[in-house]
């Protein structure tokens, strides 16, 4: 399974310190070359952000799930994603 950014997620990743990214992106990866990524996603209670999330420290990815693979929506610290 692949992933893919929205614009918005590339913009909100790229502001984040190197280390912080280099983070998300490994742990990306390592979710995508699972058998089956969603057994680490959380559903969303609130959908309009997205359906499911990823819990990288204390960042989250918020994503949807199509069938060619994850699409990121948004990328920020808990204490602000939600928001």
């Amino acid at each position: 399974m692949q992933y893919y950014f929205k614009y918005r997620a590339l913009k909100q990743i790229q502001k984040l310190p190197r280390d912080i990214q280099i983070r998300i992106i490994k742990k990306l990866d390592f979710y995508c070359s699972q058998d089956d990524p969603m057994e680490f996603a959380e559903p969303l209670v609130r959908s309009e952000l997205g359906d499911y999330r990823f819990r990288v420290g204390d960042y989250r990815v918020i994503f949807d799930c199509e069938k060619d693979g994850i699409v990121v929506l948004l990328i920020g610290h808990r204490r602000d994603i939600y928001k």
